[in-house]
Protein backbone atom coordinates (compact mmCIF):
# COMPACT_ATOMS: atom_id res chain seq x y z
CA UNK A 1 0.00 0.00 0.00
CA UNK A 2 2.08 2.66 -0.65
CA UNK A 3 -3.94 11.70 -4.99
CA UNK A 4 -5.76 14.31 -6.53
CA UNK A 5 -7.57 16.97 -5.52
CA UNK A 6 -10.81 15.94 -3.12
CA UNK A 7 -11.34 17.77 -0.73
CA UNK A 8 -8.31 18.09 1.70
CA UNK A 9 -6.76 19.57 -1.22
CA UNK A 10 -4.94 23.15 0.69
CA UNK A 11 -3.74 24.80 -1.75
CA UNK A 12 -4.11 27.67 -3.98
CA UNK A 13 -3.02 30.70 -5.75
CA UNK A 14 -0.13 30.00 -8.61
CA UNK A 15 2.06 27.86 -6.40
CA UNK A 16 -0.86 25.57 -5.51
CA UNK A 17 -1.62 24.95 -9.43
CA UNK A 18 2.11 24.74 -9.98
CA UNK A 19 2.57 21.61 -6.59
CA UNK A 20 -0.80 20.28 -8.37
CA UNK A 21 0.79 19.74 -11.72
CA UNK A 22 3.69 18.43 -10.44
CA UNK A 23 1.79 15.34 -8.37
CA UNK A 24 -0.53 15.02 -11.55
CA UNK A 25 2.39 14.68 -13.61
CA UNK A 26 4.24 11.76 -11.15
CA UNK A 27 1.19 10.18 -10.10
CA UNK A 28 -1.22 9.93 -13.61
CA UNK A 29 1.09 6.93 -14.81
CA UNK A 30 1.00 5.08 -11.73
CA UNK A 31 3.37 1.68 -12.37
CA UNK A 32 2.47 1.52 -15.75
CA UNK A 33 4.39 2.72 -19.00
CA UNK A 34 5.16 6.66 -18.41
CA UNK A 35 4.70 7.21 -22.29
CA UNK A 36 1.36 5.47 -23.04
CA UNK A 37 -1.31 7.43 -24.89
CA UNK A 38 -3.68 6.16 -21.62
CA UNK A 39 -1.42 8.05 -19.14
CA UNK A 40 -0.60 11.21 -21.08
CA UNK A 41 -4.29 11.90 -20.76
CA UNK A 42 -4.53 11.14 -17.68
CA UNK A 43 -2.06 13.30 -16.64
CA UNK A 44 -3.64 16.00 -18.70
CA UNK A 45 -6.89 15.91 -17.54
CA UNK A 46 -5.39 16.09 -13.37
CA UNK A 47 -3.58 19.04 -14.69
CA UNK A 48 -6.75 20.66 -16.23
CA UNK A 49 -9.07 20.08 -13.41
CA UNK A 50 -6.56 21.10 -10.90
CA UNK A 51 -5.75 23.59 -12.43
CA UNK A 52 -9.66 25.21 -12.76
CA UNK A 53 -8.79 24.89 -17.40
CA UNK A 54 -10.83 22.60 -18.25
CA UNK A 55 -13.24 24.66 -20.72
CA UNK A 56 -9.71 25.92 -22.31
CA UNK A 57 -7.53 22.64 -22.72
CA UNK A 58 -10.41 20.40 -23.57
CA UNK A 59 -9.71 21.03 -27.19
CA UNK A 60 -6.22 19.31 -25.73
CA UNK A 61 -7.77 16.38 -24.11
CA UNK A 62 -9.51 16.33 -27.86
CA UNK A 63 -6.82 15.94 -29.69
CA UNK A 64 -5.06 13.41 -27.24
CA UNK A 65 -8.13 11.22 -27.84
CA UNK A 66 -8.14 11.19 -32.13
CA UNK A 67 -4.43 10.34 -31.96
CA UNK A 68 -4.06 8.37 -29.06
CA UNK A 69 -6.51 5.73 -30.18
CA UNK A 70 -9.58 6.87 -27.86
CA UNK A 71 -12.77 7.88 -28.71
CA UNK A 72 -13.86 4.61 -31.12
CA UNK A 73 -14.65 7.72 -34.15
CA UNK A 74 -16.86 9.42 -32.17
CA UNK A 75 -16.47 13.24 -31.71
CA UNK A 76 -13.40 13.89 -29.53
CA UNK A 77 -14.79 16.84 -28.11
CA UNK A 78 -17.76 14.69 -26.37
CA UNK A 79 -15.47 12.25 -25.40
CA UNK A 80 -12.94 14.63 -23.48
CA UNK A 81 -15.66 16.09 -21.91
CA UNK A 82 -17.22 12.43 -20.85
CA UNK A 83 -13.67 11.36 -19.67
CA UNK A 84 -13.32 14.60 -17.70
CA UNK A 85 -16.81 13.72 -15.80
CA UNK A 86 -15.77 10.07 -14.77
CA UNK A 87 -12.27 11.54 -13.55
CA UNK A 88 -14.67 13.81 -11.44
CA UNK A 89 -17.18 10.88 -10.63
CA UNK A 90 -17.85 8.57 -7.95
CA UNK A 91 -16.24 5.37 -9.55
CA UNK A 92 -19.11 3.52 -10.04
CA UNK A 93 -19.06 2.61 -13.78
CA UNK A 94 -18.98 -0.08 -15.67
CA UNK A 95 -15.92 -2.06 -15.85
CA UNK A 96 -14.62 -2.95 -19.88
CA UNK A 97 -13.36 -6.26 -19.05
CA UNK A 98 -10.79 -5.85 -22.12
CA UNK A 99 -8.94 -3.47 -19.79
CA UNK A 100 -7.99 -5.79 -17.10
CA UNK A 101 -6.09 -9.39 -17.31
CA UNK A 102 -9.17 -11.91 -18.69
CA UNK A 103 -8.63 -14.60 -15.69
CA UNK A 104 -9.23 -11.59 -13.22
CA UNK A 105 -12.03 -9.67 -14.87
CA UNK A 106 -14.56 -11.88 -12.16
CA UNK A 107 -12.51 -11.35 -8.89
CA UNK A 108 -12.54 -7.65 -9.91
CA UNK A 109 -16.17 -7.41 -10.38
CA UNK A 110 -17.03 -9.59 -7.10
CA UNK A 111 -14.63 -6.99 -5.47
CA UNK A 112 -16.54 -4.12 -6.68
CA UNK A 113 -19.50 -5.53 -5.45
CA UNK A 114 -19.36 -6.52 -2.35
CA UNK A 115 -20.08 -2.08 -1.14
CA UNK A 116 -21.82 0.80 -2.86
CA UNK A 117 -18.66 3.33 -2.45
CA UNK A 118 -16.12 0.94 -4.24
CA UNK A 119 -17.20 0.15 -7.51
CA UNK A 120 -14.96 -2.67 -9.82
CA UNK A 121 -13.30 0.90 -11.82
CA UNK A 122 -12.14 1.90 -8.55
CA UNK A 123 -10.62 -1.85 -7.93
CA UNK A 124 -9.14 -2.12 -11.01
CA UNK A 125 -7.55 1.27 -11.08
CA UNK A 126 -6.27 0.64 -7.34
CA UNK A 127 -4.51 -2.29 -8.77
CA UNK A 128 -2.52 -0.87 -11.33
CA UNK A 129 -1.50 2.42 -9.12
CA UNK A 130 -0.43 -0.38 -6.20
CA UNK A 131 1.04 -3.38 -8.46
CA UNK A 132 0.81 -2.78 -12.04
CA UNK A 133 -0.98 -5.98 -12.17
CA UNK A 134 1.94 -8.15 -10.98
CA UNK A 135 1.22 -10.65 -8.60
CA UNK A 136 4.36 -11.92 -6.76
CA UNK A 137 5.05 -8.38 -5.64
CA UNK A 138 6.20 -7.53 -2.46
CA UNK A 139 6.78 -4.16 -1.63
CA UNK A 140 9.74 -2.19 0.39
CA UNK A 141 6.72 -1.77 3.13
CA UNK A 142 6.11 -5.69 3.55
CA UNK A 143 2.66 -5.10 1.12
CA UNK A 144 2.16 -8.50 -0.46
CA UNK A 145 0.37 -9.10 -3.80
CA UNK A 146 -1.61 -8.07 -6.50
CA UNK A 147 -3.27 -5.53 -4.39
CA UNK A 148 -0.33 -4.81 -1.69
CA UNK A 149 -1.90 -5.46 1.36
CA UNK A 150 0.12 -5.93 4.32
CA UNK A 151 0.23 -9.40 5.73
CA UNK A 152 -2.27 -8.00 9.02
CA UNK A 153 -4.75 -6.57 6.81
CA UNK A 154 -4.58 -10.02 4.64
CA UNK A 155 -5.13 -12.32 7.18
CA UNK A 156 -8.01 -10.25 8.33
CA UNK A 157 -9.66 -10.11 5.20
CA UNK A 158 -8.17 -12.58 3.18
CA UNK A 159 -9.78 -16.10 2.08
CA UNK A 160 -9.82 -18.97 -0.12
CA UNK A 161 -11.68 -17.28 -3.26
CA UNK A 162 -10.71 -19.79 -5.71
CA UNK A 163 -10.88 -22.99 -3.84
CA UNK A 164 -7.36 -24.29 -4.13
CA UNK A 165 -7.48 -24.87 -0.13
CA UNK A 166 -5.20 -22.29 0.50
CA UNK A 167 -5.31 -18.14 1.43
CA UNK A 168 -2.39 -16.69 -0.39
CA UNK A 169 -1.49 -12.92 -0.71
CA UNK A 170 0.14 -13.87 -3.95
CA UNK A 171 -3.27 -15.82 -5.53
CA UNK A 172 -4.58 -12.97 -7.20
CA UNK A 173 -8.09 -13.68 -6.92
CA UNK A 174 -7.60 -13.96 -3.08
CA UNK A 175 -6.29 -10.57 -2.51
CA UNK A 176 -8.60 -8.95 -4.73
CA UNK A 177 -11.00 -9.97 -2.90
CA UNK A 178 -9.50 -8.86 0.20
CA UNK A 179 -8.53 -5.88 -1.08
CA UNK A 180 -12.62 -5.03 -1.71
CA UNK A 181 -12.98 -6.24 1.77
CA UNK A 182 -10.39 -3.87 3.38
CA UNK A 183 -12.09 -0.94 1.39
CA UNK A 184 -15.27 -1.80 2.14
CA UNK A 185 -14.16 -1.65 6.25
CA UNK A 186 -12.31 1.40 5.64
CA UNK A 187 -15.24 3.05 4.18
CA UNK A 188 -17.28 2.77 6.74
CA UNK A 189 -14.74 4.02 9.37
CA UNK A 190 -14.50 7.48 7.02
CA UNK A 191 -18.39 7.64 6.45
CA UNK A 192 -18.05 7.86 10.62
CA UNK A 193 -15.30 10.40 10.17
CA UNK A 194 -17.33 12.46 8.16
CA UNK A 195 -20.46 11.78 9.69
CA UNK A 196 -19.16 13.55 12.87
CA UNK A 197 -17.10 16.55 11.46
CA UNK A 198 -13.60 15.12 11.80
CA UNK A 199 -12.96 15.11 8.23
CA UNK A 200 -14.34 16.56 5.14
CA UNK A 201 -13.96 15.00 1.54
CA UNK A 202 -15.83 12.77 -0.43
CA UNK A 203 -15.92 9.01 1.15
CA UNK A 204 -14.19 7.63 -2.02
CA UNK A 205 -11.32 9.86 -1.69
CA UNK A 206 -10.88 9.28 2.14
CA UNK A 207 -10.93 5.70 1.46
CA UNK A 208 -8.43 5.48 -1.01
CA UNK A 209 -5.99 7.34 1.66
CA UNK A 210 -7.23 5.24 4.47
CA UNK A 211 -6.07 2.41 2.15
CA UNK A 212 -2.55 3.56 1.62
CA UNK A 213 -1.67 5.73 4.73
CA UNK A 214 -4.62 4.60 7.28
CA UNK A 215 -7.67 6.08 8.80
CA UNK A 216 -5.84 7.87 11.33
CA UNK A 217 -4.21 9.67 8.41
CA UNK A 218 -7.21 11.00 7.48
CA UNK A 219 -8.34 11.58 10.93
CA UNK A 220 -5.35 13.89 11.92
CA UNK A 221 -5.92 15.67 8.60
CA UNK A 222 -9.57 16.09 8.68
CA UNK A 223 -9.39 15.05 4.99
CA UNK A 224 -7.13 14.13 2.62
CA UNK A 225 -3.14 14.79 4.33
CA UNK A 226 -1.65 17.48 2.29
CA UNK A 227 1.23 15.62 0.98
CA UNK A 228 2.23 14.62 -2.32
CA UNK A 229 1.97 11.08 -1.35
CA UNK A 230 -2.07 11.13 -0.16
CA UNK A 231 -2.72 13.72 -3.08
CA UNK A 232 -1.04 11.70 -5.39
CA UNK A 233 -2.38 8.44 -4.69
CA UNK A 234 -6.05 9.80 -4.94
CA UNK A 235 -5.42 12.05 -8.46
CA UNK A 236 -3.27 8.72 -9.51
CA UNK A 237 -6.00 6.11 -9.22
CA UNK A 238 -8.84 8.39 -10.38
CA UNK A 239 -6.89 9.18 -13.79
CA UNK A 240 -7.24 5.80 -14.31
CA UNK A 241 -10.96 5.47 -14.11
CA UNK A 242 -11.52 6.41 -17.78
CA UNK A 243 -9.05 3.54 -19.20
CA UNK A 244 -11.16 0.94 -17.02
CA UNK A 245 -14.20 2.12 -18.48
CA UNK A 246 -13.15 1.37 -21.73
CA UNK A 247 -12.83 5.46 -22.84
CA UNK A 248 -9.91 6.79 -24.12
CA UNK A 249 -7.12 4.13 -25.17
CA UNK A 250 -7.02 1.17 -26.60
CA UNK A 251 -7.38 -2.13 -24.87
CA UNK A 252 -4.04 -3.38 -23.72
CA UNK A 253 -2.29 -6.87 -23.74
CA UNK A 254 -1.87 -8.85 -20.91
CA UNK A 255 0.47 -11.98 -19.97
CA UNK A 256 -0.72 -14.73 -17.87
CA UNK A 257 -1.20 -13.78 -13.92
CA UNK A 258 1.78 -15.50 -12.30
CA UNK A 259 0.36 -18.32 -9.90
CA UNK A 260 0.83 -18.15 -5.98
CA UNK A 261 3.81 -21.16 -6.41
CA UNK A 262 5.70 -18.02 -8.18
CA UNK A 263 8.60 -16.59 -6.44
CA UNK A 264 7.74 -13.22 -4.55
CA UNK A 265 8.96 -10.16 -6.20
CA UNK A 266 10.26 -7.62 -4.30
CA UNK A 267 10.35 -4.00 -5.57
CA UNK A 268 13.69 -1.28 -4.56
CA UNK A 269 12.27 1.13 -1.76
CA UNK A 270 11.81 4.82 -3.39
CA UNK A 271 12.35 7.86 -1.54
CA UNK A 272 8.70 8.82 0.18
CA UNK A 273 7.83 12.60 -1.39
CA UNK A 274 7.26 14.22 1.97
CA UNK A 275 5.19 17.53 2.26
CA UNK A 276 4.23 19.83 0.08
Amino acid sequence: MSGGTGAGGQSDGSSGNANATKIALGAAGGLGCLMSPAVLLGGVIVIIIIGGFGVLLAPLIALILLFGGGGGGSDPADDANEILEVFEGDGKGELDPDQVPSDLAEPIQNAGAICDVIGPIVIAAQIERESNFNATLVGPDGSEGISQLPPAVFDEFGKDEDDNDKVSAFDAPDSIMAQGRSLCSLAKEVQGLLDSGQAIGSVLDLTLVAYDAGVDAVREAGGIPATNQSQGYVVGIRALFAKYQGLGAPPPSFSPTPTPSGTPQETPETPDDGEQ
